[in-house]
């Protein structure tokens, strides 16, 4: 059995660790390694004879990592060392949005450490058909994921919706179900977590941090393109606009 590929949550926590380090990587014997090395291997992501092999997220392997976020940034003189296009699309994640991908990774360490994140069970779709996940980690999406099917949650969102005498459609697309299907569609809508990922924590979801939304709209704010997080409901719509705004130059 091969140690397995590093997964999008254990390279936020690497890059974090190297940007605050001023992009520069750290050795082995660092103390803030040593811990990286017991946080990675902590992560509910491999399964057990995974984190069990000999190596896996070792002290030397996340120094080795950090020398790759070094050597593969754009300021970096001199030759670059070979890693993976994850690891490279992380570097630009960091590169261009570094405060929200340090954020990121203080919410996965925080959800780590609080033991949230070990009770929260894998969901469907957290990752998608080549495996991957959104950039911030799939330990986040796992938690929105979680949210968004709590069947409580989602009615309490219907019910205040209609007490503010609202209609219950799309609100991306405007879709309605009972217009479209009748009874069968009466009271169906999806909820989906507009919260961003990285500032996905601890507090409890609030009504207004769920949106309305078909399930083609919910799909697609979900579908993930590498190196990108989800979509949030205004930039789905933007989308859906472009080619209508396009025919009509």
């Amino acid at each position: 059995m091969r140690i397995p590929a590093w997964t999008e949550d254990e390279l936020v926590l690497a890059g974090a660790l190297v940007v605050k380090n001023g992009w520069r990587e750290l050795r082995t014997r660092d103390p803030e390694v040593q811990d990286l090395s017991e946080l990675l291997r902590s992560l509910p992501l491999h399964t057990p004879e995974a984190r069990a092999l000999p190596g896996f997220r070792s002290p030397d392997s996340v120094s080795r990592k950090t020398t790759d976020f070094m050597t593969n940034h754009s300021q970096y003189i001199g030759r670059a060392t070979r890693c993976g296009r994850p690891t490279l699309l992380m570097i630009q994640a960091f590169t261009e949005r570094e405060a929200e991908m340090c954020q990121a990774a203080a919410a996965i360490a925080d959800g780590i450490n609080s033991g949230e994140l070990h009770l929260i069970p894998p969901q469907p779709d957290e990752v998608d058909e080549a495996g991957a996940s959104a950039v911030e980690g799939r330990l986040l999406v796992r938690r929105l994921l979680a949210r968004e099917r709590d069947p409580k949650l989602r009615m309490q969102k219907i019910e205040h919706v209609r007490r503010q005498g609202l209609p219950l459609r799309c609100e991306i697309c405007a879709f309605d179900f009972a217009h479209t299907y009748g009874e069968l569609g009466d009271g169906y809508i999806e909820v989906h977590h507009v919260t961003p990922l990285h500032a996905s924590g601890v507090r409890e979801t609030r009504l207004d941090d769920l949106a309305c939304l078909c399930a083609n709209c919910h799909r697609m704010c979900h579908r993930i393109r590498p190196g990108e997080s989800w979509r949030t409901p205004s930039a789905l719509r933007a989308l859906m606009r472009r080619p209508a705004d396009a025919a009509d130059h």
